[in-house]
């Protein structure tokens, strides 16, 4: 099967505005994602009692589940929203299917109830695992994944909502300054970030086609590597976020970050089907801003990552 994409995706948080993904070429075997509207996915807005987002050419309807209520703090740096708690839920419809994917946020004592919520509406659990290494109060990040009524799926999802204190999301009409040095952190990681809450973010899609169950999966659902800088004064930023990676990218990564200072937090899996196989890394560092740009950018560079625009 000869494919080619080239997509610029959302943060993993949440995709940039006017986030897009051009059409791939695939065989025959491939299921494409379908372009929509807003109105197609009342049923899951309604079911869920949030509002999402169309990205990736109208192809995912994102809706963010972010933690604001969660006043989490890691090796003393008290955790923004937007740089490690933003779950989401993302539906993606094709000619045979509506493809649900997602994090959800959820504390050490509601995970056993959202455990229970997802198995009863049959909603996969294909991750689970931490984005920060100390942290007070624990909490875990769980991946979701279902295929069938984008409807059912959504009353799926909300079941899980319920048993936690996800909060409606909320708009803010003007961003917070991000007191970094976002130009210097651009040069150094070669592209343009996004301020969004407080945090600079970069979302970087992959050039490879990844599908799962025979479905092209939009970078939108999650699949890309997610850079996150929280500042925390002088110039310096607590980053976080995770790579996308297949296996013989991971320990040249790892050894990119290790070389620049940055700990690596978690390896794992997102998907079950996914192909070609990948990983996730999750790091962690405090540091100048414009240097850790440049650490990842080496990082970054060891994949097989979309190239700036």
């Amino acid at each position: 099967m000869a494919v080619l994409l080239a997509a610029l995706a959302g943060c993993g948080g949440a995709p940039p505005p006017g986030g897009q993904a051009e059409e791939p070429e695939t065989g025959p075997a491939a299921h494409q994602p379908i372009a929509t509207a807003d109105a197609d996915w009342k049923g899951v807005s309604d079911a869920m009692g949030r509002t999402g987002k169309l990205t990736d050419n109208n192809t995912v309807y994102r809706v963010p589940l972010t933690r604001s209520d969660l006043n989490v703090v890691s090796q003393g740096v008290a955790v923004k929203p937007g740089l490690s708690l933003g779950g989401y839920a993302t539906f993606t419809r094709y000619d045979d299917t509506t493809l649900l994917m997602g994090d959800l946020v959820v504390t050490e004592n509601e995970l056993p109830k959202v455990t229970d919520a997802l198995q009863a509406h049959g909603i996969e659990q294909t991750a689970l695992h931490k984005h920060l290494l100390e942290q007070s109060p624990p909490v875990w990040w769980t991946h979701i994944h279902g295929m069938g009524d984008p409807a059912r799926l959504a009353q799926g999802v909300r079941a899980a909502l319920d048993a936690t204190a996800t909060p409606q999301a909320t708009s803010t009409a003007q961003q917070p300054p991000v007191e970094l040095d976002t130009a210097g952190i651009d040069n150094a990681l070669g592209r343009k970030g996004t301020a969004d809450g407080g945090i600079y973010k970069f979302s970087i899609a992959r050039k490879d086609i990844v599908t799962d169950a025979g479905h092209v999966v939009p970078p939108g659902t999650g699949v890309n590597t997610a850079l996150n800088f929280q500042p925390v004064g002088g110039g310096r930023a607590a980053i976080n976020g995770d790579f996308v990676l297949t296996a013989q990218e991971v320990e040249k990564v790892i050894q990119a970050l290790r070389q620049g200072g940055i700990s690596v937090v978690e390896l794992h899996n997102h998907s079950l089907t996914d192909e070609p196989r990948l990983f996730y890394l999750h790091f962690w560092s405090v540091d100048d801003g414009v240097a850790l740009a440049r650490t990842l950018r080496t990082a970054v560079d060891a994949t097989n990552a979309q190239p700036a625009r």
